[in-house]
């Protein structure tokens, strides 16, 4: 995954500065998340995937976002809360982002080009949409938020058998 989505800043729910180089030569699961979604459950599908998959080389990485519904209220202490009481969430979380627009995060306009949707669309349409790169080609993979975290596992493990 050798290009410019190496080095796209993020910053975690405790304020530390990331960017998806400090993962090269994982496989990363990008996931736009939600605390108060229809949706939400997949946390759990998802830390299911983070345990199973990440001594092989799979990192999730949740992005909360409250532009859809508004159904992601909370600051960032209040999301970190909610996903490790109600679903054990281990996996690395960030501040909260917008996906769509032009505040858009540069990490979700570069997934989108490179994975769009339906019809070639640049829009993400709801909470867990997903995005799974591949560390070797820079390749992505986009998953609709309907798609349950268990239905990427064979993908996830293509990726890491190579």
């Amino acid at each position: 995954m050798a290009d410019a989505l190496l080095d796209i800043p993020c910053v975690t729910l405790g304020g530390e500065q990331k960017v998806l180089g400090d993962f090269a030569g994982k496989a990363l699961l990008v996931v736009n998340t939600a605390s108060q979604c229809g949706f939400t459950p997949q946390y759990k599908g998802l830390e299911r995937l983070w345990q199973d998959y990440r001594e092989q080389g799979l990192v999730v990485l949740g992005f909360p976002c409250n532009q859809f519904g508004k159904q992601e209220p909370g600051d960032a202490r209040e999301i970190a809360q909610f996903c490790e009481v109600n679903f054990g969430v281990s996996f690395p979380l960030f501040r909260k982002v917008e996906v769509n627009g032009p505040g858009a995060h540069p990490l979700f306009a570069a997934l989108k080009q490179r994975a769009p949707g339906l019809l070639g669309s640049q829009k993400i349409k709801w909470n867990f949409t997903k995005f799974l790169l591949d560390p070797a080609t820079g390749k992505v993979i986009r998953y609709a938020p309907t798609t349950k975290p268990q239905a990427l596992e064979a993908d996830i493990e293509r990726l890491l058998k190579r």
